[in-house]
């Protein structure tokens, strides 16, 4: 089993930044893929960006050049920090991870951290 817990989200002008973070215990040695995921209100859950045990990213074309996702290893923690913030970033922003146990792979997911930008 793996928790992830994250932290740093809040209320900010549109144009401001935030950094979020996310931290794993527990069974954290299988952990792989570590990626951040988005809510909005009425909306599907979509990735937003995520990020490979080797440093490899991914993001989604709505974030590219804004959002940049980093992790340390040795912390078990991926971060995700946000600059020029859009009113349309709003949601709540999820934290998730995969874990391989031989064969099989695990997805776990944070409660989510609430992100408000304001216009």
């Amino acid at each position: 089993q793996v928790q992830l817990v994250e932290s740093g989200g809040g209320l900010v002008q549109a144009g401001g930044s935030l950094r979020l973070s996310c931290a794993a215990s527990g069974s954290t040695f299988n952990i792989n893929d570590m990626g951040w995921y988005r809510q909005a209100p009425g909306k599907q859950r979509e990735l937003v960006a995520a990020i490979s045990s080797g440093g490899s990213t991914n993001y989604a074309d709505s974030v590219k050049g804004r959002f940049t996702i980093s992790r340390d290893n040795a912390k078990n923690t991926v971060y995700l920090q946000m600059n020029s913030l859009k009113p349309e970033d709003t949601a709540v922003y999820y934290c998730n991870c995969h874990s391989m146990i031989g064969l099989r792979e695990y997805a776990y997911w944070g409660q989510g951290t609430q992100v408000t930008v304001s216009s």
